[in-house]
C-alpha cells in the first residue's frame, strides 16, 4: 500500500504535532531525547520528514527512558495515550510508542493482535553494551530473540523478507510459529526477559557504549556519539539530534548516507487502516 501525496503529508504533520507534545514534555520534566534513525536522517539531509517515510523515531538513554514513562502516563492527558510493553494489551513492539487518541493507524499485525493503534511517535531506550565482542553479540541476539517473539506472539502475519515461493514458506512458518509462542509465552514473561537481556551490561558495558537493543546496530554508539544532542532543524522547529551525527548517520546508513537513494528502496509503513479521526480514508486519495 502506498500514499497520496496529501495524505502522506496530513499524517507527516499529525505525527509532528505529536513530537512537539513529546518535546514539550520532555522540556518540562529535564528528560534528554534526540531524533532517531530515519528522523535523525531526515532532519540532517531534508531538513524535516524524509519525503517519503511516515514515521517518527526518538530516542533516548535507560533512564531517561524509564522517567518519560511515567511522565507520559501522569502528564500527557486524555488527547494522547502511551504504548508500553508488556502492559498495554495487544502491543507488541518492546519500545514505547505515544499515539493520538481518536485516530486509526492499522496494519495487518495491530489488527490481528486486537490492538488499536492510533497514528504514534516510537520512543526507543537506549541500553550500555558488553565490552567483550562474544558477550556483545549474545546480547544483540537474546534480544532480538525476545522482539520476534513477541511480534510472533501478537500476529501470525508479520513481515518476512522474500517473496514468491520462499515467501510463502516463510509466512506459513511464521503462523506455526505463531501458535508455538501463544503456548509457551506471556507478554509480560516476554517483556520482561527483553529487559533483563537488554539492561543487562548496565554496570559492566562498554564505557558509555549504548544500543536500541529492539534493532541494535554493531557496533555501537559511543556516547559521545549521542550526547549532548545537536540542535538541527526539523520541519521548521528546532529538535534534538545525535550529538555526532555524522558517526551516527554512517554507522546506520553507511558513507553515502547523504545520497537519495533510487525509487525502488523509497519504502514506508502505509497502514491498511488510516483514520485522523474523521473516519477512515484510503492512503491513496486525496484528504
Amino acid at each position: 500500500m502506498t500514499y497520496d501525496d496529501e495524505v502522506l503529508r496530513a499524517l507527516q504533520l499529525e505525527e509532528l504535532a505529536i513530537l512537539k507534545r513529546i518535546d514539550e514534555l520532555c522540556a518540562a520534566r529535564d528528560i534528554v531525547y534526540f531524533l532517531d534513525s530515519g528522523t535523525a536522517l531526515g532532519a540532517v539531509r531534508h531538513g524535516g520528514f524524509i519525503p517519503w517515510d511516515d514515521d517518527i523515531d526518538i530516542g533516548m538513554l535507560r533512564d531517561d527512558y524509564e522517567r518519560f514513562l511515567q511522565a507520559a502516563k501522569e502528564d500527557l492527558g486524555d488527547e494522547y495515550e502511551i504504548g508500553i510493553p508488556g502492559v498495554t494489551p495487544g502491543y507488541a513492539p518492546l519500545f514505547a510508542k505515544v499515539w493520538k487518541r481518536g485516530t486509526k493507524f492499522y496494519t495487518q499485525e495491530t489488527i490481528e493482535a486486537s490492538f488499536d493503534q492510533g497514528i504514534f511517535v516510537d520512543v526507543f531506550p537506549y541500553d550500555p553494551v558488553f565490552p567483550d565482542g562474544k558477550a556483545r553479540k549474545k546480547q544483540f541476539s537474546r534480544c532480538t530473540f525476545w522482539q520476534r517473539v513477541s511480534y510472533l506472539y501478537h500476529a501470525k502475519s508479520v513481515q518476512v523478507p522474500h517473496g514468491g515461493l520462499l515467501g510463502s514458506f516463510e509466512r506459513a512458518a511464521c503462523a506455526v510459529a505463531h501458535r508455538i509462542c501463544r503456548m509457551l509465552f506471556e507478554p509480560e514473561r516476554i517483556a520482561r526477559s527483553f529487559d533483563e537481556s537488554a539492561r543487562a551490561a548496565e554496570g559492566g558495558g562498554v564505557a558509555g557504549c549504548y544500543a536500541a537493543m529492539s534493532y541494535p546496530p554493531d557496533p555501537p554508539f559511543a556516547i559521545e556519539t549521542l550526547l549532548p544532542p545537536a540542535i538541527c532543524e526539523f520541519e521548521g522547529i528546532a529538535l534534538p539530534i545525535p550529538h555526532d551525527s555524522k558517526t551516527y548517520l554512517e554507522t546506520w546508513y553507511g558513507p553515502t548516507y547523504r545520497e537519495i537513494p533510487p525509487v525502488e528502496l523509497r519504502t514506508n509503513h502505509a497502514p491498511l487502516v488510516l483514520d485522523f479521526g474523521s473516519g477512515a480514508i484510503d492512503a491513496h486519495a486525496s484528504v
